[in-house]
């Protein structure tokens, strides 16, 4: 897999690259302009470390930064406010200053926190995205989403804070455990369900490929997913309209992790989940043919996702869906399908077509 020239995230003045591609990790060159002579804080965790820090902060002292590695639990039952405090702890007892810049090294768990901590320590410190797994490459290290999880609410405590670059180098992707793996291609089938159907179609026909981890597919998947997500960022820095369609599959997805318990459900596989019950709703609703719904679960079963939810009551399910952050009013809001590749924020889903659907 070779490097690829870099996609922007054009925001004006916060713009950024995204570089993708093998080795990048030890490339002191793509760090150098963000860290020359300043301290760089590796945020990663007790898995991640032993795999890729050494690599990484080789790189950040040939680029000219001090290096300073901050070592997290693993999981997403760590994202919250006990391990954020590591993090201030050790900037503070390290004396990192507003010209620290943090480094996330590792999924989107690390990348939430360490993001988050950038945003607030000192009122608003740089930092630069390394994701080391499939979903923190192809969504969570893109757009600037920080924060984390309380037990009421996934990402319900956090700020947009967007990075100085993301740097995703795909050689990481060859330690992941095929679960973790399979969790990220449920986001790359996301962004082109809700934005390109062609990009649909395409992963169908490369599904043996991605499994494998073929690199030429890998590289193309993982380079349009970006593109994709880096469009609407751009569009909607906020999520105050285009961005929210993203969280195809969220709404039921986070209910999922939550329910299950954190950490329990990968959160690719709870999104997948949802997509095939977002997609249902959709159809129940007349929006979208039943055999496309169908066509996007046979997909996702394809690429080693679950497509079924665990048990949860209905009680349940609307109380953990009714604190989803797009509801407005005490209504439930959904991304539903028009069409495969074409999606829409809908608010007013009538009672009787969710129950039907979380019925199944």
């Amino acid at each position: 897999m070779k490097a690829q020239a870099p996609l922007t995230v054009a925001l004006g003045s916060r713009s950024y690259p995204i570089h993708i591609g093998p080795g990048l990790l030890g490339s002191a060159a793509v760090f150098e302009p963000h860290v020359h002579g300043r301290l760089a804080a590796v945020v990663t965790n007790d898995v991640v470390a032993p795999l890729h820090a050494d690599r990484l902060e080789a790189a950040l002292a040939e680029a000219g930064a001090r290096v300073l590695r901050i070592v997290l639990p693993d999981g997403e039952q760590n994202k919250n406010l006990v391990t954020l405090e590591q993090i201030y702890t050790a900037l503070l007892e390290t004396r990192a200053d507003r010209r620290t810049v943090i480094v996330a090294l590792g999924g989107g768990v690390v990348g939430d926190m360490a993001g988050f901590a950038a945003s607030s320590y000192q009122r608003g410190i740089d930092f630069i995205q390394a994701p080391t797994t499939l979903l923190a490459q192809v969504d969570s290290s893109v757009g600037g989403k920080t924060g984390i999880n309380h037990p009421l609410g996934k990402n319900m405590i956090g700020a947009f804070h967007q990075p100085l670059a993301v740097v995703a180098d795909t050689d990481t992707l060859s330690t992941l455990p095929t679960r973790e793996f399979a969790s990220g291609l449920a986001e790359v089938v996301k962004h082109g369900a809700i934005r390109d159907a062609a990009e649909l179609g395409r992963i169908e026909a490369d599904a043996g490929a991605l499994l494998a981890r073929e690199p030429a597919a890998l590289a193309r998947a993982i380079r349009r997913a970006c593109e994709i997500k880096a469009d609407v960022v751009a569009l909607d820095e906020r999520e105050s309209g285009v961005r929210a369609l993203l969280n195809f599959g969220h709404t039921f997805g986070h209910a999922i992790e939550a329910a299950a318990g954190y950490g329990t459900w990968l959160h690719g596989e709870a999104v997948a989940a949802g997509m095939v019950l977002a997609a249902r709703l959709s159809a129940d609703l007349g929006m979208l043919p039943a055999a496309d719904a169908a066509r996007l679960g046979v997909l996702l079963g394809r690429l080693q996702l679950p497509v079924r939810p665990p048990a949860i009551t209905p009680t349940r399910w609307l109380e953990l869906m009714g604190r989803d952050k797009k509801n407005r009013d005490g209504a439930i809001a959904f991304v539903l399908l028009e069409a495969l590749g074409r999606a829409r924020l809908v608010r007013d889903v009538p009672a009787a077509a969710l129950a039907r659907v979380l019925e199944g």
